[in-house]
């Protein structure tokens, strides 16, 4: 078997794990690498391996058969590199969840048209196989929905909340301290990692064109520990949640939001900084998975991994069936979700206040089953927590909008969706 000469580009935590991985495996030699500072030490013997400045010499470099991208961002230099090596039918194998949440279709088209694989294991919870699981394991299934917890650094934060009684603020910056968070972690305490990896999977899922533009997303900001605490007083726990399914009428329903869950749930029972993805086949029912989702080696094995795959001559279209034929479904959002939600209303402590309220939520066709009202004070605010029946999520919306103007409330509204898996 001849040795495959790889390119990598990006040499950070992921980077350096790949780095030190392929020591093991004599199959394979790192001929070149790109990275932002040549100075840095990595702890790496770069003895023999040539350094680019430019990533996109990387594809045009003859002596380098596979490129690997660890660079991350949603376009260039990451886009110009791949497209460079995908026109010269070298295969790439990326870690770049934001680069196909925004441009996966057209990159696959273009793997397609040059008959070279685009493979892309590591972009989704980490060392979770969950793309090889849903376009080939299940290939024989029909998929109705997926939905998990697609976020480490988001599910440490609310187990730690729970954990410790902690606020928000403070578990953040001991995630940060702990390396579990970036510097700027509002990629992912926003939402917005959970949402580059759902429009990765609803493409796989349900056929159809990744489309991160039209997702809802949510983010953890506003979950307070009275929020944790309350939840687990009701039988609940609160994770970071990115759910597709199909709705009645054919639409694809995908969001991204803090979600209540039932303890039972395989789901809510997935802490600290693991992933868990459950999803459901025509056929199997219901699968979960669960392990780490992020992480220098985790990700770096689904990394190798294609690696291996390539090298047995593996080519998979990227979204297990032509790029072409990925139809542009309608999608839902939110707005369009069946179910109960959880609703906390931060107001002036004062009579009258449901008065004030409860025709909102009679006009909107949204009953309470059950209401908590904690504190007790004529100086501060109190929260007033509802949980609903089930409801449109269109008239929660609607309803929030009104009881935002009321001069009572005194602090943006907390809605959650409250879910039954």
């Amino acid at each position: 078997m001849s040795v495959m000469r790889i390119g990598i580009a990006g040499l950070g935590t992921v980077g350096s794990a790949v780095f030190e991985i392929l020591a093991d495996h004599p199959q394979f030699k790192i001929i070149a690498v790109s990275a932002r500072d040549q100075e840095k030490d990595r702890g790496l013997n770069l003895e023999g391996v040539r350094w680019v400045n430019d990533p996109v010499q990387l594809a045009l470099s003859p002596d380098v058969d596979v490129v690997i991208e660890l660079m991350g961002g949603d376009g260039n230099p990451a886009l110009s590199l791949i497209r460079e090596a995908l026109q010269r039918r070298k295969p790439v194998i990326t870690a770049n969840k934001a680069l196909l949440a925004y441009h996966g279709f057209d990159l696959a088209c273009l793997a397609e048209d040059n008959q070279v694989p685009l493979m892309y294991e590591a972009a989704v919870a980490g060392g979770i196989p969950i793309i090889k699981i849903i376009r080939e394991g299940l290939a024989a299934n029909g998929i109705s929905a997926v939905y998990g917890i697609m976020n480490g650094t988001c599910n440490y934060i609310l187990t730690e909340m729970g954990r410790t009684g902690e606020n928000f603020e403070t578990v953040l910056t001991n995630a940060q301290k702990l390396g579990y968070a970036e510097s700027d972690p509002s990629l992912d305490i926003d939402g917005g990692d959970t949402g580059h990896k759902l429009s990765i999977l609803s493409g796989l899922a349900f056929g159809c064109v990744p489309d991160f533009k039209s997702l809802f997303v949510e983010g953890i900001r506003s979950i307070s520990i009275e929020d944790i605490r309350l939840a687990d007083e009701l039988g609940y726990h609160i994770k970071l949640i990115g759910q597709a399914r199909k709705n009645a009428s054919g639409a694809i329903l995908q969001f991204v939001s803090p979600s209540l869950l039932p303890k039972s749930s395989p789901i809510a029972n997935t802490h600290g900084v693991l992933n868990g993805i459950l999803i459901e086949g025509s056929y199997v029912g219901p699968s979960f998975v669960a392990g780490r989702g992020a992480g220098g080696f985790a990700t770096a094995s689904a990394v190798v991994a294609d690696l291996i795959d390539l090298q047995h001559g593996k080519n998979i279209l990227p979204f297990g069936m032509p790029a072409r034929l990925l139809s542009s479904t309608q999608k839902a959002s939110l707005e369009d979700w069946d179910g109960a939600f959880y609703i906390r209303l931060v107001v002036k402590d004062r009579p009258g206040v449901i008065a004030e309220i409860s025709p909102i939520l009679r006009d909107s066709n949204i009953s309470i089953e059950s209401f908590i009202q904690r504190g007790r004070s004529m100086d501060q605010p109190v929260s007033m927590i509802m949980m609903t029946h089930e409801t449109k999520g269109h008239n929660i919306l609607k309803a929030i909008t009104q009881i935002k103007e009321l001069d009572c409330i005194m602090d943006d509204p907390l809605v959650m969706p409250v879910l039954k898996i």
